[in-house]
């Protein structure tokens, strides 16, 4: 095992960790909560997992993503001129324009949940996981090189 491969392993787990925690929420942790939680009780557990996800996301998962993504680029000798190449460098530059937009979409479904706005707060989130999906799904379209 070589030093790339952990830090390969870092960005991987990472964004298995975002991704299996949206669809964790999402998937079993709202259904239950509509359906076993008034609705006060309900607003502060879903409130509290957001912050906490939240926080987890700014302090552990943004950086280490940005960290390994950047070195796994270096390494692989991306340039911005690469980005536009076929293949490889179009492939990675739709990812991050679409991870980029998914953290977009996070971040409006916090502040639109802080200012009460749920019904377009639901619509970011959803937006947010639909984008991780497609993150996930060009992260393993990249070639191997």
């Amino acid at each position: 095992m070589t030093w790339w491969s952990v830090v390969r392993f870092l960005h991987v787990l990472g964004a298995a960790l975002w991704v299996g925690g949206q669809l964790s929420v999402s998937l079993v942790l709202l259904p239950l909560a509509r359906r076993l939680l008034d609705e006060q009780r309900r607003g502060q557990v879903l409130s509290a997992v957001g912050r906490r996800f939240g926080l987890l996301t700014a302090a552990v998962f943004l950086p280490v993503q940005l960290a390994t993504g950047v070195a796994i680029a270096w390494h692989k000798g991306v340039t911005w001129a690469s980005l536009a190449e076929p293949g490889y460098g179009r492939i990675l530059a739709a990812k991050l324009l679409l991870f980029c937009a998914v953290m977009a979409a996070a971040g409006a479904h916090g502040w639109l949940t802080g200012a009460g706005r749920t019904r377009l707060a639901r619509v970011m989130a959803v937006t947010s996981l639909v984008g991780s999906l497609g993150v996930v799904l060009l992260a393993t379209a990249l070639p191997a090189t």
